[in-house]
């Protein structure tokens, strides 16, 4: 079904068509380049291509990071971004773990929102948003720096229109706990990088083959750890449970603010290492979900452990899941009151 807006500072050149999520883009971008020790102002070019040389630092040895977050329509026509302070963070931080140049808190913060701007009218309608991805990269030529980090960097902020990620209705995943494998080296947990969603991709195909899953919780030495892409959580009507943060998994932003409405709702928080026997003790009478930018919260609806099935619940959506879901997703659409001050005007 088309999605349609009649604000006419941000109505949309076209009426938005919701296609696969991540595979359409907005006409422009902001770019920055790191050279001779220092950045260069942000452009605003077309965002149609990149041409770098094959000898290019990225190319070779994987110095890239990147930032996912999305920017909401709101009812009066605004446009807002979530925690676009927690996502520039992430960033620079992950920069620093990785040893590229960091761009400042002023530039990346004002190349995000002045790409916005040069794409308002491309911003969709509710529940469609525009999902922003600031990426790093090392652009320095060679191919003789394994053991050196890239002098030269480009960082580049693309939008990308994304409908509802359960268009469909939210529908229960499942799970294959893996208690001897990680997602990642323990010390490269934090970065947000494309190697870290790489490494994880083998087990994860092996697990769709062999379990039809949808996802694999890594749980080295018995502990829940994160899956291929985002948090973990467990619910009841009283209680929220999530693993401790580290340096093994990333610093999930919906994490954190999931927990936060928890809180406020008069959820006990509880963050600690969560073995597995737990999480299989908890599907009799609790909840289980995904956190992330791009579904919000997604709902577990069974795991497999050594080749047993653990049904969750009923196997459904849960409750407490869907609550908390639509608690943040109201206050990113502007549906509900914003207490933490979590949206910036575009």
């Amino acid at each position: 079904m088309t999605q349609t807006t009649t604000n006419p500072d941000t109505a949309s050149a076209k009426p938005f068509k919701p296609a696969p999520f991540g595979t359409q883009f907005a006409s422009q971008m902001g770019i920055a380049w790191y050279r001779d020790g220092k950045w260069s102002d942000t452009e605003i070019v077309p965002a149609d291509e990149l041409r770098f040389h094959p000898g290019t630092h990225v190319f070779h040895y994987g110095s890239s990071c990147f930032e996912g977050q999305k920017a909401y329509l709101q009812p009066n026509g605004d446009v807002c971004v979530f925690r676009i302070d927690k996502n520039v963070a992430r960033l620079r931080q992950s920069a620093a773990l990785l040893y590229m140049p960091q761009p400042s808190e002023d530039q990346l913060k004002s190349m995000i929102l002045e790409t916005l701007r040069a794409n308002r009218k491309e911003v969709p309608p509710p529940p469609a948003a525009m999902y922003i991805r600031p990426t790093l990269i090392g652009t320095e030529r060679s191919i003789g720096k394994a053991a050196k980090p890239s002098a030269e960097a480009c960082l580049f902020v693309l939008l990308s229109p994304v409908g509802d990620y359960f268009e469909g209705g939210m529908k229960p995943l499942k799970l294959l706990i893996d208690d001897e494998n990680m997602r990642v080296a323990p010390h490269a947990g934090m970065v947000k990088a494309g190697a870290n969603y790489a490494s994880a991709l083998p087990h994860i195909m092996r697990a769709r083959e062999k379990y039809n899953a949808d996802q694999v919780l890594f749980c080295p030495g018995g502990i829940a750890q994160e899956t291929g892409a985002a948090n973990f959580l467990l619910f009841d009507e009283k209680r929220i449970v999530t693993k401790d943060l580290d340096s093994s998994f990333l610093h999930g932003i919906t994490r954190d603010s999931i927990l936060k409405l928890a809180a406020k709702r008069g959820m006990t928080v509880e963050e600690r290492p969560i073995p597995i026997q737990e999480i299989l003790d908890w599907c009799a009478n609790g909840e289980a979900a995904l956190s992330g930018t791009a579904a919000v919260l997604a709902s577990v609806g069974s795991f497999v452990y050594q080749d047993k099935t653990y049904v969750v619940g009923n196997g459904e959506v849960g409750p407490v899941t869907s609550a908390l879901r639509q608690a943040l997703v109201d206050i990113q659409l502007g549906h509900a009151e914003d207490p933490f001050n979590w949206l910036t005007k575009v």
